[in-house]
């Protein structure tokens, strides 16, 4: 037959196991006793919670990576894209965390969309795509600085996707294509510069040399004569007759 101690004893045993709480090594438990905070966090490891005297919190130390879902932005040039981002962030002092925010995760989440939206609002669509990493910067910036009053560390910020529109798109693919062909008319005005530079040179070599001249006429002949198997009607310098004249009249 059970007794009354015994029943007492048992419901005792229960509630003492039901008080037992393990914290692993990243968790912290904020424990609100009587409605009042204790002053330091308890974990990790076995902790006492007596309810319903008491109440625990568990709040996660690790690092938090939430997605921000895209958001309509409308730059400063009044281009209308769909930007996304993700940010990292953790729980430095988890009191602050419970007792300044209602619910920090959702908190983190709204700031970091309004933050986006706002920063991004204040760029032209070039600036948009080219400088990501200054604007990943200043984002993570704004939100560390808000979020501080409750115990968050935000460490990073990265925007991952720029949905541009469709028109957008070709204007874009438009003036790459004509900046590749600016890139390629200078680059082939500076060969024919250097080029007409360079024949200059040569001319002036030559034009001191009327041997010099017979050589290239003769070689240029030749190169004639081996692409395109043909017959060539081609007047013959006076020079070069007056070349082989004089070495005739050497001989005599």
């Amino acid at each position: 037959m059970i007794t009354y101690p015994v029943i007492v004893v048992t419901l005792v045993l229960l509630y003492l196991m039901n008080s037992i709480k393990i914290l692993r090594e990243y968790e912290r438990g904020v424990i609100f006793r009587l409605g009042r905070v204790l002053e330091k966090p308890k974990g990790p490891g076995l902790i006492f919670v007596f309810p319903p005297i008491d109440r625990m919190v568990r709040v996660p130390l690790r690092i938090v990576t939430m997605d921000i879902p895209s958001q309509d932005v409308i730059t400063k040039d009044n281009v209308s894209v769909k930007v996304n981002a993700v940010v990292y962030f953790r729980v430095l002092e988890p009191q602050k965390a419970v007792l300044e925010v209602q619910d920090y995760l959702f908190a983190t989440s709204q700031l970091a969309q309004t933050t986006l939206r706002s920063v991004l609002g204040e760029v032209e669509l070039d600036g948009l795509l080219s400088e990501r990493e200054k604007l990943n910067a200043q984002l993570q910036d704004i939100l560390d600085k808000h979020t501080d009053p409750w115990g968050i560390k935000v460490t990073l910020v990265e925007m991952k996707h720029v949905d541009l529109p469709e028109n957008m798109v070709r204007a874009i693919a438009k003036q790459a294509e004509a900046e590749r062909e600016r890139r390629a008319k200078i680059i082939h005005a500076e060969g024919e510069f250097q080029a007409a530079a360079n024949l200059r040179k040569a001319a002036n070599v030559i034009s001191g040399n009327p041997q010099a001249l017979q050589l290239r006429f003769l070689g240029t002949l030749s190169e004639i004569a081996t692409e395109k198997n043909s017959t060539i009607v081609f007047p013959l310098p006076l020079d070069f007759l007056k070349a082989f004249s004089q070495k005739n009249e050497e001989k005599e």
